[in-house]
């Protein structure tokens, strides 16, 4: 089984050497193409104005100057156009991406190109904030990473959905186990802007994001997360309100 790796941390992120481990429990062919600086918050964005270029930095290694989606494009049509990899991995990111956070997310976004370009594609990120953790428990996505990507290519899923996977901040043994969920919304205003005054004038501003816990219902991503749990939840590109279009329909 050929691998493509990617993530939106940025191709020297310790998110992206654990996912490396991970996927070489599964195979021995594992390429990356990653961007060179972190792209977080980067969403579906390609560089449709800038040149992109590729760098080599070690045997099936390269870096892209630009986005997740930017990294994927690159590599299936130049680096393996007649060999595309057989999956795709986008992640470990540093930090979960459940909820809203997913339509920025440029973990997801990796994997949402991988999809849409014909690869078995798979969004995985580490939680952060939740269990008391100090510091960022990396060894649970290496612990339980292979075993759940295994579990999904057992399972299989629709040619048009990525299942997004996050671990919960708890150590590896304190892992309650996998809940399939849906994608949650939080009941609280995650983002603001800091005003700052200017040495030379004006103001400028620093955009905020908070990480505080809403109160999800039982099935939803956020709550299996909260709950120590590994969510995975699948999801795809339609957004279409279904409801509202059979109204506006009548």
């Amino acid at each position: 089984m050929k691998i493509l790796l990617t993530n939106d941390d940025g191709v020297n992120a310790r998110g992206i050497s654990v996912l490396r481990e991970i996927a070489l429990q599964l195979s021995d062919n594992v390429w990356t193409c990653a961007p060179d600086s972190e792209q977080s918050a980067a969403s579906r964005g390609v560089s449709l104005h800038n040149p992109v270029r590729l760098r080599k930095l070690d045997e099936r290694i390269f870096s892209v100057t630009g986005t997740p989606t930017d990294s994927i494009i690159v590599a299936l049509k130049a680096l393996m156009p007649d060999s595309p990899p057989d999956l795709i991995l986008s992640g470990v990111n540093r930090g979960q991406n459940l909820a809203e956070d997913v339509t920025f997310s440029g973990t997801v976004a990796g994997a949402l190109q991988g999809m849409q370009m014909g690869v078995p594609s798979i969004a995985l990120s580490l939680a952060r904030g939740f269990q008391g953790a100090q510091s960022l428990p990396w060894e649970t996505a290496l612990a339980h990473g292979a075993a759940t990507i295994k579990e999904l290519l057992d399972r299989g899923w629709a040619a048009k959905v990525v299942p997004n996977v996050n671990f919960p901040d708890a150590a590896p043994d304190a892992v309650k186990g996998l809940q399939y969920t849906r994608q949650g919304h939080r009941d609280f205003q995650m983002t603001g802007v800091d005003r700052r005054n200017h040495p030379r004038g004006g103001d400028y501003f620093w955009l905020t994001y908070g990480a505080k816990k809403s109160n999800p219902p039982q099935g939803t991503d956020l709550r299996a997360i909260y709950d120590g749990y590994i969510s995975v939840t699948p999801l795809h590109t339609d957004l279409t309100h279904e409801a509202s279009l059979a109204t506006f329909a009548t």
